[in-house]
């Protein structure tokens, strides 16, 4: 199918790993030209080369830390009209106890998880609907609505965001511009594999807890989320298929939820 996205400019926020980086190659290969940005250089210049290979064209980087005024300047200016624009974050450390969340962490997982987006939407809306075309996708997290105490530090910034776009995508939706957040559950990024030192380990020991994970989470479906898949349908929202949504909260998790909506 053809998502109609071909020659379209997106930016990716968080495109040097995990499922911003997947999100980054679906959209390349659908004909997209991509820029992506994150804080780590090294790993960024990794991403874009694989990624630019892979596709046969360039995927573009710039290094910038977008929770940041100077980092969102750097992506606007090197991308400063985009069509698309795709948010995502590193996640959080855990928090087994919310009594050790001190006032700096809440400060930091709020300019990124919050801020950070919010304010690059801003740089990028009224362009979008001055140009009657826009899609925005925040990558966020399911915790923003199955709570749990080790992930807060995750859900509560994120929820905020939530919230941020139910507004303000039914105000720029007359203009051909949607933005919809996508909540993911336990996927098997680099972070999953590089928490539980899994990065080097064969296959089968991955595979073995890749399945424990799921086991324990109560996944239906049996196993945890691959990158790729996510990847997918979020470029599927960056399309021409997907002007009528409008401000929703689409969770992707296997079905360990157990939600109806």
């Amino acid at each position: 199918m053809d998502l109609g996205i071909k020659g379209r400019k997106a930016i990716v926020a968080g495109g040097s790993a995990g499922m911003g980086r997947a999100t980054a190659a679906a959209l390349a290969k659908e004909g997209a030209e991509v820029l992506i940005s994150a804080r780590n250089e090294e790993r960024l210049r990794e991403a874009a080369g694989a990624l630019s290979r892979d596709i046969g064209r360039e995927v573009r980087f710039v290094r910038a830390d977008h929770s940041t005024p100077e980092g969102r300047a750097a992506v606007l200016a090197a991308c400063p009209a985009p069509d698309i624009l795709v948010t995502t974050v590193s996640p959080p450390p855990y928090t087994p106890d919310f009594r050790q969340i001190t006032s700096d962490d809440w400060m930091n997982a709020y300019r990124t998880g919050t801020v950070g987006p919010i304010e690059l939407m801003r740089g990028v809306l009224d362009g979008m609907s001055e140009r009657k075309w826009g899609r925005i996708i925040n990558i966020v997290t399911v915790a923003i609505k199955f709570p749990v105490e080790r992930r807060l530090l995750s859900g509560a910034p994120r929820t905020t965001l939530a919230s941020y776009t139910a507004v303000v995508a039914r105000k720029v939706a007359k203009h051909n511009v949607t933005i919809n957040n996508l909540l993911p559950g336990m996927y098997a990024t680099e972070s999953f594999l590089s928490r539980d030192n899994l990065a080097q380990a064969p296959a089968d020991v991955v595979d073995q807890a890749k399945s424990e994970v799921a086991r324990q989470w109560r996944i239906p479906a049996g196993r945890m989320g691959e990158p790729e898949d996510f990847g997918r349908f979020a470029a599927m929202f960056a399309s021409e298929c997907a002007n009528f949504i409008v401000g929703q909260n689409v969770v992707i998790d296997g079905g360990s939820g157990g939600g109806m909506f």
